[in-house]
């Protein structure tokens, strides 16, 4: 597949967020990126056949459910590699699963949007490897979203998330009801890849359409959606130079540092997480993407120049395999 393919950069470029909430969403985007509405669906069932696509539908925020997400890393042997990383693709608390170059070699999140569920699954990974698991809660988020953008040469970056992806306003969501975790249940997965899928989601589920996509929009409005589109696997498109940058900022300067790398358009993740001692002296964690490592270390070079962050040691993890990427999945 060509990814200087024009109708795929305008699907791209334009609707990994901001996909309508609208009696007939396919047609309001074929419409915008010159395209039949039947065309657009087959063309979809095909990026998420060849894996291009991770899931088309919303990106559910557990932690503004209420839940919790945490990010842990494991020293795992290399004998038993594959056999814990067979474990944690078993266990649905377990969004995402990447091998990274470090002795701390396999790092994954943990969400649920039950907190005790978060605590519960990690005991259950030490129990059941016998490894020990850091945890590395969010502290505080300074920037959150991965936007890849095709150009019409064909290069894959990463930019920042365009406006027309957020809400026009937060308006603060009431808390979750039945019928609300019923629509999560139902769309976690993605939507369906029907002309009307909110109409076939409402039918599923037994409630009138209508209010199944009011539902969802005070749902963005209020965080708990961040967005709803394409949702691309970044390798799959040419961004196989991923690395974790984690720096060991002096806590005077993190407010700083962390609105330095949030404004860049190359950091698509900025977060503050604990040290644990000398083992771990990194306290803010960033994810970097390019087409190959020499790309990110190139984008890092400049970033640890800047005034906030100059001197600040820091390391590049970079991820060797993909082990597990998913969504957020809630229980019914």
């Amino acid at each position: 597949m060509k990814w200087n393919d024009p109708v795929l950069r305008a699907l791209l470029n334009r609707f990994q967020g901001g996909f309508p909430i609208t009696d007939h969403p396919f047609s309001n985007v074929a419409a915008q990126i010159g395209i039949g509405e039947s065309a657009l669906i087959r063309r979809l069932h095909t990026l998420l056949q060849r894996r291009v696509l991770t899931r088309f539908g919303p990106l559910y925020d557990a932690e503004a459910m209420g839940g919790r997400v945490v990010l842990a890393a494991m020293a795992v042997p290399e004998a038993r590699f594959d056999e814990v990383a067979a474990l944690l693709a078993t266990l649905p608390e377990v969004a995402h699963n990447y091998a990274r170059n470090h002795p701390l070699n396999m790092w994954f999140v943990a969400a649920s949007d039950r907190p005790d569920a978060v605590h519960a699954v990690l005991d259950r990974i030490r129990d059941t490897t016998g490894l020990e698991v850091l945890a590395f809660p969010k502290r505080r988020e300074f920037k959150v979203g991965l936007w890849v953008h095709l150009a019409s040469d064909g290069t894959v970056d990463t930019v920042p998330v365009p406006r027309h992806a957020r809400p026009p306003a937060f308006r603060a969501h009431p808390g979750l009801d039945a019928l609300d975790r019923a629509i999560v249940q139902a769309t976690q997965a993605g939507l369906p890849l029907e002309p009307a899928p909110y109409r076939v989601l409402a039918d599923r589920i037994g409630c009138d359409a209508q209010e199944l996509m009011q539902r969802l929009r005070r749902m963005w409005e209020g965080g708990i959606i961040r967005r709803i589109g394409a949702v691309p696997h970044h390798y799959r498109l040419g961004l196989r130079g991923n690395g974790m940058v984690v720096w060991d900022v002096p806590d005077e300067r993190v407010d700083a540092a962390g609105a330095r790398l949030a404004a860049s358009p190359w950091v698509s993740h900025c977060y503050l997480r604990p040290r644990h001692g000398e083992r771990w002296p990194y306290n803010l964690f960033t994810m970097l993407h390019g087409k190959d490592r020499d790309a990110v270390r190139r984008k890092v070079h400049v970033l640890a120049r800047t005034p906030e962050l100059r001197g600040a040691p820091y390391r590049i993890l970079y991820s060797t395999r993909v082990l597990k990427k998913a969504g957020l999945r809630i229980a019914a």
